[in-house]
C-alpha cells in the first residue's frame, strides 16, 4: 500500500481528537486572559530580525483580487453557509458628477461600498472562529461569540500582531509537482523535507505559508469548481505536532481550508485539524493566499524567507478578517 493511499484511509476518531486536545492544549500558557494565542511568539527581536530580511525592495501581494470572480459560489458539494464573493457597489460615479446628480456639496467625486464575508476571500481565521465542543481558545465559553460579535478573541485584538518573518514552504515543488493531488495529506515529514530542500529552518514566531499549487491550477483552468470546501491537498491531522514543535506564529496556505479534504475522519467530524489548531493550540490560520508570484521569486533567488506584513482589519468582534498579505524581500 503506497503512502497516499494509507494516509487517505487513516480515520481520525473523536477519541483521537480528545487525546490531541489534551496533549496539545495551550490554554493558560500566556495567562488566563490571553486572546491572541501563538501570535505571542512574535516579540520585538523577531520583528527586528524580519525587517533585516528586506534586501532588494521587492513587494509581492499574496491576495486574490476582491471581486465577483472569486471562488465563492463555485460548484461544490459543500454548502456556502452564506458566504459570497465580495460585492462592490458604487454610491457616486463620474457619470453622476458630470450630469449634476448627487452634487449637493459642490464637489465632484466618486464613492463606493463593499460587502464581503470575512472568510470569503484571502483572510485570517481568528481565534473565535472554531470551537472545541463548547469552548473556544483559552477555555472561553463559545457563547462569548454572540450576535453582537466575539466578546473574547475578536480579530481586533490582533490589529498590530501580523508582522514578522514569513517562510514559504513550497511542498508541491519539493515533490516535483505543479500541484499536489486532491486528498494528499501533508505530513510533518513533508514539511521538514521541504524546509531541508529549500535550505531554510523554521524558527519560533514564524509565519509559515504552505504552497500546494491548488489555487494556481484553478486559476489556470479558469474554474473554481470544487475549490470552496471540495477535495484538496492540505495539512494532515498529525501536523498539529509540527505546529506545536516549531512554535510558529501562524500558518497559511493557498487552499480554501488549509487541511486535507476529504478529511481524515469518521463521518460527522468535519475539519478535525481546525478543531485542534485554532481553539486548542491558539493558532491563527490564513486561507486562500495567492502564492504564484512569491513561489516563482523564491525559486529564482533561492530565498524562501521574507518580511511578512499582513495586518488584520480591526473589525470589533469579528472572527476573521479579509487581508492583503504583503511579502517584502
Amino acid at each position: 500500500m503506497d503512502r497516499e493511499k494509507s494516509m487517505q484511509e487513516k480515520k481520525i476518531t473523536r477519541a483521537d481528537i480528545a487525546e490531541a486536545a489534551e496533549k496539545y492544549k495551550n490554554w493558560g500558557k500566556w495567562g488566563a486572559d490571553d486572546e491572541i494565542g501563538t501570535l505571542n511568539y512574535v516579540g520585538t527581536d523577531e520583528i527586528i530580525n524580519a525587517a533585516k530580511l528586506v534586501k532588494k525592495g521587492k513587494v509581492i501581494s499574496l491576495a486574490l483580487n476582491f471581486d465577483y470572480k472569486g471562488p465563492q459560489g463555485a460548484k461544490t458539494k459543500y454548502p456556502a453557509m452564506g458566504r459570497t464573493n465580495p460585492i462592490h457597489s458604487m454610491l457616486r460615479t463620474g457619470t453622476d458628477a458630470y450630469s449634476g446628480v448627487l452634487d449637493q456639496r459642490g464637489i465632484r467625486a466618486a464613492d463606493d461600498t463593499v460587502f464581503l464575508p470575512t472568510h470569503g476571500c484571502t483572510h485570517w481565521d481568528g481565534l473565535g472562529h472554531v470551537f472545541y465542543e463548547d469552548k473556544m481558545w483559552n477555555g472561553y465559553d463559545c457563547r462569548e461569540v454572540t450576535s453582537a460579535g466575539a466578546q473574547k478573541c475578536g480579530i481586533e485584538k490582533t490589529r498590530d500582531k501580523m508582522v514578522g518573518r514569513g517562510v514559504l514552504l513550497d511542498v508541491a515543488r519539493a515533490h516535483g509537482k505543479d500541484r499536489l493531488d486532491d486528498g494528499y495529506a501533508i505530513t510533518c515529514e513533508d514539511l521538514d523535507l521541504t524546509a531541508q530542500k529549500q535550505g531554510i529552518s523554521v524558527q519560533k514566531g514564524d509565519f509559515v505559508i504552505v504552497r500546494t499549487g491548488q489555487m494556481e491550477d484553478c486559476l489556470n483552468r479558469e474554474s473554481w469548481d470544487g475549490f470552496p470546501g471540495g477535495d484538496a491537498p492540505g495539512m494532515g491531522f498529525d501536523t498539529i505536532d509540527w505546529v506545536q514543535r516549531t512554535e510558529l506564529a501562524a500558518l497559511a496556505s493557498d487552499t480554501w481550508g488549509c487541511e486535507v479534504r476529504p478529511n481524515q475522519s469518521e463521518d460527522g467530524i468535519n475539519q478535525p485539524w481546525h478543531w485542534i489548531t485554532i481553539p486548542i493550540q491558539g493558532m491563527t490560520m490564513g486561507e486562500m493566499f495567492y502564492l504564484k508570484e512569491l513561489a516563482e521569486d523564491c525559486l529564482e533567488d533561492n530565498i524562501y524567507e521574507f518580511l511578512l506584513v499582513a495586518p488584520s482589519i480591526p473589525i470589533t468582534g469579528a472572527v476573521g478578517t479579509p487581508i492583503n498579505p504583503i511579502a517584502i524581500k
